[in-house]
């Protein structure tokens, strides 16, 4: 119950990828981990902790090993700091009889409905003007704490079949925000976002700015053994990762264990700091040069290597029997759930779903298998393309949740304690 409260705080405190990674940084920090630049160069000592971000909100931290890397490999946990949502538009505001909506573009795949009659406010990053010249602006992160947005449902009345047809909002007409009565030249949006970062209406140059709910995470459940908020999905995987390995600190390890999370995972990884990019390539690459000689070495490291990719999985629902596989239904605080899929959707294979399995079984942790019904298209991770990326040997677990891509999600409060446990083996191994 202590590790899933801390997640639940993890995630309140970070309704934006950005935030998600200032929250990691927080807690790298506080064990001791030292932040390198990229255009800056590196100089690795084996046994030292160490962290690097590329553009604020995807971040790799590892633990140099006490052998080369072309001796003992990489132990990498993979996952993603974003999740499906509502991001303001660059010119928001629009005036519609007499309110001031705020328009919206979709990000990802939610599930719109959710965020209808909730009590959203505004998170993400701010480009701010310091001074003259074109690259004289600093990047400054905007969290509204109340809240100041809404999507209200229309009355019933007024859509009798709601029920029947399920709530369904049009994207460009019928998703803006209600931000303001229109008569209040204080709501103007730009003037908004300045005072709320205390700096002069001009000097805002730009945003990405997150549409998060503004209810804290709570556990339910007639023992308390669920756990709801938004992000699980994928925010749970980060701080199971960093859990673990921070419980692994102490315990000297021959490999250099890593941890990478990614931004843009949700809308398919294909950016400079996505999975589908050359972050963590980079990263292997320069820690194999500065742990290693030779011209061989970082290629000897990828062989000795395995990767976990860790996303959030589907839990058997009961109110939808007919949508999951019948011999493969995890269940909610039944353990990590191995994901397979033989179209390379994930990339388990019989070689790392047996050391997983082995892995759980030594920490005495309850484990699952999910394959999708074969009559439904498979969802995919950051798996396949960082496995193709670099060549490593990978699998995709997760713990199993409901409402995956609502702004509220559930699963279950054991379940991250069962996969910060086997994380923590996975490092080890």
């Amino acid at each position: 119950m202590n590790q899933a409260q801390q997640l639940l705080e993890f995630i309140d405190n970070s309704p934006s990828p950005w935030h998600a990674v200032d929250s990691t940084v927080a807690m790298l920090q506080q064990h001791g981990f030292t932040p390198l630049l990229e255009k800056e160069h590196w100089q690795l000592t084996a046994g030292k902790r160490y962290y690097t971000i590329r553009d604020q909100s995807s971040l790799i931290a590892f633990v140099a090993g006490a052998q080369p890397p072309s001796q003992c490999g990489y132990r990498i946990i993979g996952a993603h700091t974003d999740s499906p949502g509502l991001r303001i538009k660059p010119n928001p505001v629009q005036k519609k009889g007499e309110y001031l909506r705020l328009g919206v573009e979709v990000y990802g795949g939610p599930i719109l409905a959710t965020f209808a009659d909730r009590d959203l406010s505004l998170a993400g990053r701010v480009s701010v003007k310091n001074g003259d010249g074109p690259q004289a602006f600093e990047s400054r992160l905007l969290r509204v704490d109340e809240s100041i947005v809404r999507l209200p449902n229309l009355a019933i009345h007024l859509n009798r079949e709601v029920n029947q047809n399920g709530l369904k909002f049009n994207a460009q007409d019928e998703l803006p925000l209600i931000f303001s009565i229109a008569e209040r030249e204080e709501t103007h949006f730009k003037g908004f976002v300045a005072d709320a970062l205390q700096v002069d209406e001009a000097a805002v140059l730009a945003w990405e700015l997150a549409v998060y709910d503004t209810q804290p995470g709570a556990f339910f459940g007639a023992h308390q053994e669920f756990i709801t908020n938004s992000q699980l999905d994928n925010l749970a995987s980060c701080h199971a990762a960093l859990l673990a390995l921070n419980e692994t600190l102490d315990e000297p390890s021959a490999a250099t264990q890593v941890i990478a999370f990614f931004d843009h995972e949700e809308v398919g990884s294909g950016s400079a700091k996505g999975a589908d990019g050359s972050f963590l390539d980079d990263v292997l690459s320069r820690i194999s040069g500065a742990l290693d000689e030779g011209s061989q070495c970082h290629h000897q490291a990828i062989a000795n290597s395995y990767m976990l990719s860790a996303d959030m999985a589907h839990a058997w629902h009961p109110n939808f029997a007919d949508k999951h596989e019948p011999e493969h239904q995890p269940i909610i605080n039944g353990g990590p759930v191995i994901k397979i899929n033989t179209n390379q959707r994930y990339t388990t294979d019989a070689h790392t779903e047996a050391l997983f399995v082995s892995i759980c079984e030594a920490a005495q942790v309850p484990y699952q298998k999910f394959v999708n019904r074969s009559d439904l298209a498979c969802g995919s991770t950051i798996g396949p393309m960082s496995a193709a990326r670099t060549g490593i040997r990978s699998l995709d677990v997760g713990n199993p949740m409901w409402a995956m891509h609502s702004i509220r999600e559930s699963a279950g409060a054991a379940d991250h304690d069962h996969m910060i446990r086997a994380m923590a083996g996975f490092l080890r191994c």
